[in-house]
């Protein structure tokens, strides 16, 4: 897990230089950065949502993850839950405390380099992809710390937990993840960073946390549905 543990030293890095830079910087150069942080997510977001073969999938993934999001009421729940573990901070500092944390672990965990990072290093012991992420983690995470304020350095302890379990999970995941579903796996991450970068640039206040289990049940509907077709075409044949 040293690449896992790298990235959350960049990020406690990155998050510290921005917070320090945060009553600096005049706001309109902390508004320009967060603008261009929104549109290099979307760049992202789009380009690993192209990557997807079967729409069915990415439809049927985040309308029933939405779904499952919204009915366990995920995004209001993580916020009540965080706004207790910081209770006693001063009101005005710890302003956007909470959307800090949930955008910044979002944006640092969802992405084919997060998953791919640590498949590598669990299974190869090969930390270059996950050593690059963290690097460019570094980057992002001062930019919004800049905007957000402390709670992007907090999103360190969701991002150890998350990107440890992969890397330690990785011997018993992998074998579950052919081509085709990780590509719709990607193509699924991909939406949901678009609707990040879009919350990023405050076009829209999507509710991501409860879009998140899309990318738990997308697996299951690229496996099935391709099963499902074989069977359909046998049986007309």
């Amino acid at each position: 897990m040293l690449g896992t543990l790298f990235n959350v030293i960049t990020v406690a890095a990155g998050a510290s230089t921005g917070l320090l830079l945060k009553d600096k910087l005049p706001e309109r150069y902390t508004s320009i950065i967060f603008v261009a942080l929104g549109l290099c997510t979307l760049f992202f977001g789009v380009d690993m949502g192209l990557g997807s073969n079967n729409p069915l999938v990415l439809i049927l993934s985040l309308v029933v993850g939405a779904i499952l999001g919204e009915s366990l009421k995920l995004e209001s729940r993580s916020i009540a839950l965080i706004e207790r573990f910081k209770k006693g901070g001063e009101e005005d500092n710890d302003k956007g405390f909470a959307e800090g944390l949930l955008t910044a672990f979002v944006l640092f965990c969802i992405g084919s380099m997060t998953l791919l990072g640590c498949l590598t290093e669990g299974l190869e012991g090969d930390r270059t992809i996950i050593m690059t992420k963290a690097t460019m983690d570094l980057f992002s995470s001062a930019a919004l710390a800049a905007a957000f304020g402390r709670g992007v350095l907090f999103s360190i302890i969701p991002l150890f937990i998350y990107q440890g379990g992969l890397t330690l999970g990785a011997e018993w995941i992998s074998p579950l993840l052919n081509e085709t579903i990780t590509a719709e796996i990607f193509g699924c991450g991909g939406i949901l960073l678009i609707g990040l970068g879009l919350n990023i640039l405050q076009v829209t206040k999507i509710k991501m946390l409860n879009l998140a289990p899309a990318l738990f049940i997308c697996p299951l509907f690229a496996w099935l549905l391709p099963e499902l077709e074989t069977l359909l075409n046998a049986i007309l044949t």
